[in-house]
């Protein structure tokens, strides 16, 4: 018998809002609309239980539906939310203007992301309005941990017990023909980018897309972002990408030290 102390923190657990936040977990980046049958299916539920939740979902906001394919999607509510919580977040309100500059400067689309729960998550991105392509990745995008310059960057600066553990539990799959799928050459590549503190990646997470890449560092030292510039691969010579490297860390650097990070003397970026 438990004390009247005890407490595991499931007396207080919520099924139906536990079901609630599955379905809105359903509906991601590759399956944005999905059908009663599809989430019934999906989350192993009656649809009667699904029928239900979705109803209150679609008052409150969280979910629309398509008034012709009955389909269910995300609604504007997670918006407000999901910018409530941007607005709220410090890295990202420090690196907005700068990389405002970095996309102005280069016109180009620049890209934010964090490592959380093993992912690259983007959480802001500037297009170039003049570019007639636009990048699958957007705010709230969720990736491979090694996936392209972000995951580069975001996994170089880890202890390499972490990348390890990292590798084994999400293995290294191919994108496209230039994907490095081997570990060791892997880990090789990921020492090579965290001694010249950037990386520029060619078409090893799109097709006919490339990018530079650098690591932003708070106040401890730890990287805790990494600010990205993706192009055409085509688009670029090589006089222009040095401009970019140089740009990007300029951008880096600037954000760094916003977040209280003191570059030691003898580091080079």
């Amino acid at each position: 018998m438990k004390s009247n102390g005890e407490d595991t923190g499931k007396s207080f657990y919520n099924r139906s809002l536990e079901r609630a936040l599955q379905i809105l977990n359903a509906l991601s980046d590759e399956r944005p609309t999905l059908s009663l049958a599809q989430l019934s299916e999906t989350l192993n539920l009656s649809r009667a239980t699904v029928l239900r939740l979705c109803s209150t979902l679609l008052d409150f906001g969280f979910l629309r539906q398509d008034p012709m394919s009955k389909h269910y999607s995300l609604g504007l509510r997670i918006l407000d939310l999901a910018k409530s919580v941007s607005d709220s977040f410090s890295l990202t309100k420090i690196a907005s203007s700068h990389l405002k500059i970095l996309q102005v400067k280069l016109g180009k689309t620049v890209f934010l992301s964090v490592l959380d729960q093993d992912e690259v998550l983007y959480i802001d991105k500037l297009d170039d309005p003049k570019n007639p392509i636009s990048f699958t990745s957007k705010i709230g995008t969720r990736r491979p941990p090694y996936y392209g310059m972000m995951g580069s960057i975001l996994m170089a600066y880890l202890p390499h017990g972490e990348i390890r553990r990292i590798l084994q539990k999400q293995p290294l799959k191919a994108f496209t023909q230039k994907s490095i799928t081997k570990k060791q050459e892997f880990l090789k590549w990921l020492g090579k980018v965290r001694l010249q503190g950037y990386v520029i990646d060619t078409e090893t997470a799109l097709e006919g897309i490339s990018g530079v890449a650098a690591p932003v560092f708070d106040y401890t030292g730890k990287v805790v972002a990494a600010v990205g510039v993706g192009f055409i691969s085509s688009s670029v010579k090589e006089e222009e990408m040095a401009k970019i490297v140089e740009e990007t860390i300029r951008t880096t650097s600037a954000i760094s030290k916003e977040l209280g990070y003191k570059e030691k003397k003898n580091e080079s970026t």
